[in-house]
């Protein structure tokens, strides 16, 4: 049985809120609405450390980040575990990507050497940049900045488009291709999206949650106009990809993704940008489509992780996973029911969904809180669950916050600052245990991690990488 082509499309600070498959009032994503129409859609799909450099860690190794060690944003990911590229790349894929890396801890411009490119053959990258309209990329081994012409998502989309217009004769051959597109938009700053974009929104215009403050509300509208305008830019570049995948008559044969690495608050809660446990910043979007696979698209609600994405990838294109890997397989919600037994490779049993209120929780985690939520502005090392219907989190003085997001979806009772809920705190105290056992974590004050893995960090906690 052919193996089908990936094309892995994510991008950095989109909520899961904010598309119009979702239900937001005010952004246009009519791709990505198309993507949740024909595939589908994981409505808990979790960041479980809602930063970036743990995330894309996660994702290139399937392990949690107590495990691969990059838990602060600029570190460099060092682990021995055999990474997503090199898995592909062994099993006969080519291999590209194109875009933000932000794994490499050594200065966000610097070239990254090929010894770290984990697997991926084709190389236009840069390790971090925001400059939307200034950014540069690097192809290679070769140590020279380039620089993408215009917006630069819009560019790497071409370059994707290009990439892929070439390997369709390859993989008619008989060899697929595993392409990941990491674009760096929303990400603030919000007002650089293109000005036709940011014409569509009007910050008088716009909706805003409910668990967004009176007093915030001006500034909110203000910066969702440009992050609306950023993902409405993205989900035209999404369109276009999506389009050129079917015009090269390889629509069927490629599991399609987009994601994100994290959300962004928005003054929802009265605060900003990620790392916080509030729904806004661990839940992201995830539609896969796979044609060969499930035979009718829809929704699930099974929570997903991070550390999950490598082994489902490697799981559906029947690609051995690795010991090292944490994650589980959750490719049992995509393909079809009644498949043949082998089509997919082993899937865990403990992978599969169960379903309730309960189960499956997957674990959320703050280790050691930095950047822009420093613990002058609160932040605190957490450890949480977030389940089909609850979010518990725990910090170091005890329980901290309880949600039942079925009643409450914009998390405006703190069930933990309520008298009557022991039992349901308790029983959640209990699978948070478990999960952490299940992943070998512990809640530890940050200084003991950061001791562990030799890191230094200034007075807000944020990493002095080398520059």
């Amino acid at each position: 049985m052919k193996r089908p082509n990936v094309i892995f499309v994510f991008s950095d600070q989109h909520r899961a809120q904010a598309c119009g498959y979702a239900g937001d009032p005010n952004v246009k994503t009519p791709a990505m609405d198309r993507l949740a129409a024909e595939g589908v859609c994981f409505t808990t799909a979790i960041s479980g450390m809602p930063v970036c450099c743990p995330y894309r860690a996660a994702f290139m190794t399937g392990q949690y980040p107590h495990h691969h060690g990059v838990f602060l944003n600029d570190l460099c990911l060092t682990t021995d575990a055999k990474c997503i590229g090199q898995a592909f790349l062994e099993a006969g894929y080519d291999t590209a990507y194109i875009g933000k890396w932000h794994l490499y801890g050594h200065g966000r411009e610097k070239p990254i050497p090929a010894s770290r490119h984990l697997g991926f053959e084709y190389w236009k990258v840069q390790e971090c940049t925001h400059d939307y309209h200034r950014s540069g990329y690097y192809e290679g081994e070769d140590p020279g900045m380039r620089y993408w012409q215009g917006y630069d998502a819009a560019a790497q989309t071409e370059d994707a488009i290009q990439y892929v217009r070439g390997r369709s004769k390859a993989e008619q051959e008989g060899k697929p291709f595993f392409l990941v597109l990491s674009f760096g938009p929303p990400h603030d700053p919000y007002d650089t999206a293109p000005k036709r974009f940011r014409a569509m929104y009007p910050p008088e215009s716009l909706t805003l949650r409910e668990n967004v403050p009176e007093y915030q509300k001006k500034a909110a509208r203000e910066e969702l106009s440009g992050y609306y305008a950023h993902i409405s830019a993205l989900d035209e570049c999404l369109g276009r990809l999506m389009n050129e995948v079917k015009d090269c008559g390889i629509w069927e044969d490629t599991v399609f993704i987009y994601t994100s690495d994290h959300g962004d608050m928005l003054h929802s809660q009265g605060v900003c940008l990620k790392q916080k446990p509030w729904e806004e910043s661990i839940r992201v979007p995830l539609l896969i489509r796979y044609p060969r696979g499930r035979r009718d698209p829809g929704r699930t609600d099974l929570p997903v992780n991070s550390p999950d994405l490598m082994p489902t990838l490697l799981d559906l294109c029947r690609i051995p996973i690795p010991d090292t890997v944490d994650g589980k397989s959750f490719a049992g919600e995509i393909l079809a029911p009644g498949r043949e037994e082998g089509d997919c490779g082993k899937i865990p049993a403990d992978g599969r969904a169960q379903r309730g209120d309960f189960l499956p929780a997957v674990l959320l985690q703050c280790i050691s809180p930095s950047g822009e939520w420093h613990k002058f502005k609160g932040g605190r090392p957490y450890r949480g669950i977030r389940t089909p219907r609850y979010t518990y989190v725990r910090d170091l003085n005890g329980p901290w916050l309880l949600y039942d997001n079925r009643e409450d979806p914009y998390q405006l009772r703190n069930l933990v600052e309520e008298g009557g809920f022991r039992e349901l705190m308790e029983r959640l105290g209990e699978i948070l245990c478990h999960v952490m056992r299940e992943a070998g974590d512990e809640l530890l004050p940050a200084d003991v991690y950061l001791k562990k893995w030799g890191y230094q960090v200034d007075f807000l906690g944020t990493n002095l990488y080398d520059t």
